[in-house]
């Protein structure tokens, strides 16, 4: 239908702004969705919705009853132009004021944005990436089965075109009792559906030096980072440690809101990614990728030195790719990043250590391309 052609068309107009925006809206964090959610919806307040307006009758104006020569066809006695209502200067004004248009986006198409704008390569998946396990679906009906599985309606059914086709059928008295051939029972059959074939472990520093900002870059990064992940992958599973001098693993409301005042020993919150790991995440089989926060600091040159150490040999051997975004904090060193320049060749496309420098929100689109764009 033209109307439906009509709604594509303003669709991909919005979904073109949004194209040209993108950078604006990632450092702003105004699309960042709902864990869990499969769309997010996209404040557009620049784009009006097509719409007709009708004005009342006998109000004069172009093609309004009879005119002369040198009639003003600017806004009528009975219409002030904008600017020139009846209200008091500062006073509210009682009207509707303009609406904000909403466009429902999946985060399907948010990632192929995601993926034109910075020109991100599709990742080929190591290990097991189509595991897939059986699942059950009662979609279908036999003649055989348990009483258990025993479909009511339709052996009801059966019964009943059975009667009225024999002429057993009394409407005075619809009594219908089913026989050993009316049964019906429900019956299954077996999908392969995809299991998670992808984890991503975040670990994030909330000693006292990293303050809201920090976190909120944090979660505005790992929501697009996500979202491309999903996309690549048929399903994905997130992992979430926090740290300061010890570590722990929390759920994802947890870790986007928790703030110590201890120091910082960023060995213990790799010594809990590799046992993570190792315990639960098959390297042969899964597609890992863990991401660092923090802001640099750590509480002494021998931690660092073992936390090295736990990357090289226990983190980096199963991983795809290891990630680690510093975090601008008046606070913090920076020195964790020079550290890892020093002991990793990270100019060597073959090092799977990725480090990103995030001064600001604005630096946000800037590090997912530097994270996302080896395609590992």
């Amino acid at each position: 239908m033209k109307i439906e052609r009509d709604h594509a068309r303003f669709r991909e107009i919005v979904k073109g702004k949004v194209r040209e925006n993108l950078r604006q809206y990632i450092s702003s964090g105004s699309i960042v969705g709902k864990e869990g959610g499969e769309a997010v919806k996209v404040p557009l307040p620049q784009i009006d919705t097509p719409r007709f307006r009708f004005s009342g009758k006998d109000r004069g104006g172009v093609g309004q009853g009879q005119g002369a020569p040198g009639d003003f066809l600017g806004p009528s006695d009975q219409e002030p132009a904008d600017g020139e209502g009846e209200g008091a200067p500062g006073r509210p004004g009682e009207g509707a004021g303009a609406k904000e248009l909403e466009l429902e986006v999946s985060l399907a198409e948010l990632a192929e944005l995601l993926g034109e704008a910075l020109a991100l390569p599709k990742i080929e998946p190591k290990g097991s990436s189509t595991i897939t396990a059986p699942k059950r679906r009662y979609k279908s009906v036999r003649t055989v089965g348990p009483s258990s599985l025993r479909h009511f309606k339709r052996t009801y059914r059966e019964a009943l075109k059975r009667a009225i086709a024999t002429g057993e059928f009394n409407p005075a008295a619809p009594v219908v009792i089913p026989n050993r051939d009316d049964m019906r029972y429900r019956s299954w059959s077996e999908d392969a559906l995809p299991q998670s074939s992808a984890v991503v472990i975040y670990m994030m520093d909330v000693s006292g030096s990293m303050g809201d900002l920090q976190k909120e870059i944090v979660r505005i990064e790992s929501f697009w980072i996500n979202t491309w992940l999903k996309s690549q992958y048929k399903g994905i599973e997130t992992r979430y440690i926090i740290h300061d001098a010890t570590a722990k693993e929390v759920d994802a409301h947890t870790f986007f809101h928790t703030r110590e005042s201890g120091g910082t020993m960023i060995s213990s919150a790799y010594e809990l990614a590799a046992r993570i790991i190792a315990e639960d995440y098959p390297a042969s089989d899964w597609n890992i990728y863990p991401f660092h926060f923090s802001d640099g600091d750590n509480w002494s040159q021998e931690d660092t030195l073992r936390s090295v150490a736990l990357l090289r040999d226990k983190i980096l051997p199963a991983s795809n790719q290891f990630s680690y975004g510093q975090v601008e904090s008046p606070y913090g060193s920076g020195q964790f990043l020079k550290d890892l320049r020093k002991h990793f060749n990270l100019s060597d496309a073959s090092c799977k250590v990725v480090c990103s420098e995030v001064k600001s929100k604005d630096g946000i689109i800037d590090s997912i391309k530097e994270f996302l764009g080896a395609g590992r």
